[in-house]
């Protein structure tokens, strides 16, 4: 048993809970401020949208992957991208060498994304994008390529990641700087907002958490980071209620079961009083926090890998819809002594970090500086050391250890990447350098770099170069070339 009694956030827990641990009477599902859930009845009319992350090799292999996951109930596609085109390199560029199609499908060009594509209706497929540093580009050959399917805007649907401000807190897949990265994640907001009504331009991502961050400190970094995309959009001019319905956020969901329920509950109480109270917002869509949980990749284990296979997969989604009835009533747990009380700590704890970093100049600054960067550090350190000494359970890593196995290779076939998919990747690439017509490409290329000088939106100059078959790598480079590359703060 825990010597602690506590939850990961450091929460002191009471060894029982009674009446005089709850709050009042909460409002009901649906209403303000949303901690019994988003809508009157949550999941009774509609099941969440489930998605296995999926991305392999060449555009084929994962166009063959994502309509095998469709014939399978799956309801929507997750689509992973490899470091060469999180990072804007061409499969032929030296730096990507090693790299092409490792933890996701190479993209280079409109020609791959339609490939990627093919026979899957994107005006009936909702499809999420973790792409980041290079999330304008991968949009726009995504819209292109529906476009080409005949797929009228209104009806595309799905999520971009877009959060480029976790990059520089707790992931490291950046290019630009981080003004010049603001720049272009609120274009791709503010452009995406006023065409394509059933896409989500930005998903506020808690990738802090896998990196070390506690639950606490996760939702507080992410809302923080949450605050400055708001703060930027309404400095342009725009009203909260304009593109608040549209932002949607991403975290991470481990299983200290509890924790993580109190986190969303206080989440969503916390941000709808900033939207409504701090921001204005004015329309009760625009107070709703609309978040997509993923299992935490930390949480997985090299040691008894089969493990891992209760801690994540699509059946385990389908099996919760569907047999354990969870979804027939809205918030099942609401009215727990338990927790209701968790949540009140976890929005007291939350609310106590987002007052630091509102007290040291907000997200940016605090990401500028290094602070976000050397407390997630300092989390990681104390986290590992808990397992180390077993004060932190994991079971089949210093809990319930098969003697002599637990750190064996696992007795599993493994997928490996075949060798010719970066070949053939590489002759891609250069087959549409090839046909393409040069002089339209060129001129594209020319225009996005003159307007990176200026103010304008720089979506749409995006936009005509994919179409133009410009790459990804050429696009990525003129924008480096006006932007510079970002250098990590070395000390904090």
């Amino acid at each position: 048993m825990s010597a602690r009694f506590q939850t990961r956030s450091g929460i002191a827990l009471k060894p029982v809970y009674g009446p005089e641990d709850a709050p009042g009477p909460a409002p009901a599902p649906g209403e303000f401020p949303y901690t019994r859930g988003i809508h009157k009845s949550m999941y009774r009319g509609k099941l969440w949208t489930m998605r296995q992350y999926a991305g392999f090799g060449t555009p084929a292999e994962t166009n063959r992957r994502f309509r095998y996951l469709l014939e399978r109930g799956q309801t929507g596609l997750s689509l992973a991208l490899d470091l060469p085109t999180q990072l804007g390199l061409d499969a032929d560029d030296p730096e990507a060498e090693g790299e092409v199609g490792k933890v996701g499908v190479s993209i280079g060009s409109l020609a791959d994304m339609e490939e990627l594509f093919r026979e899957i209706p994107l005006g009936e497929v909702s499809t999420s994008m973790t792409i980041n540093a290079t999330a304008p580009i991968l949009l726009a050959l995504y819209e292109e390529a529906a476009k080409r399917q005949g797929v009228v805007a209104d009806r595309i649907s799905g999520t971009v990641q877009n959060d480029l401000l976790k990059e520089f807190g707790a992931r490291g897949a950046w290019l630009f700087p981080i003004e010049p990265s603001m720049r272009l994640a609120c274009d791709l907001i503010e452009d995406t907002v006023a065409r394509l009504p059933r896409f989500n331009p930005i998903s506020i991502a808690s990738h802090y958490r896998d990196a070390g961050a506690t639950p606490a400190e996760e939702a507080a970094y992410t809302l923080a980071a949450g605050k400055a995309y708001v703060e930027e959009l309404i400095r342009r001019g725009l009203a909260p209620d304009k593109f608040a319905p549209r932002l949607s956020f991403f975290f991470y969901t481990y299983t200290n079961f509890f924790e993580e329920v109190a986190k969303y509950r206080a989440s969503r109480r916390i941000w709808a009083k900033l939207l409504r109270d701090r921001y204005g917002a004015r329309e009760p869509e625009s107070w709703r926090l609309r978040a997509a949980c993923v299992c935490g990749g930390h949480s997985l284990t090299r040691a008894e890998p089969l493990n891992n296979i209760a801690r994540t997969t699509l059946r385990v989604q389908q099996i919760v819809a569907y047999e354990t009835e969870v979804a027939q009533t809205a918030d099942p747990l609401g009215g727990s002594y338990f927790v209701e009380s968790l949540t009140d700590d976890m929005e007291e704890a939350i609310g106590a970090v987002l007052s630091e970093i509102e007290s040291r100049g907000g997200m940016v600054e605090c990401l500028r500086q290094g602070y976000i960067q050397h407390r997630i550090a300092q989390r990681a350190y104390e986290h590992q050391r808990a397992v180390e000494t077993g004060e932190v359970a994991v079971v089949g890593v210093n809990k319930f250890v098969t003697v002599g196995d637990a750190h064996a290779e696992p007795d599993l076939e493994l997928t490996a990447a075949d060798p010719k998919a970066a070949q053939e990747a590489k002759a891609r690439v250069e087959r549409v350098r090839r046909e393409r017509d040069g002089s339209q490409a060129r001129a594209a290329l020319q225009r996005l770099s003159q307007a990176a000088s200026g103010p304008d939106n720089l979506q749409p100059y995006v936009r005509e170069a994919v179409s133009a078959y410009c790459t990804l790598g050429e696009i990525a480079s003129v924008l480096r070339e006006r932007f510079g590359d970002y250098q990590p703060p070395t000390r904090f």
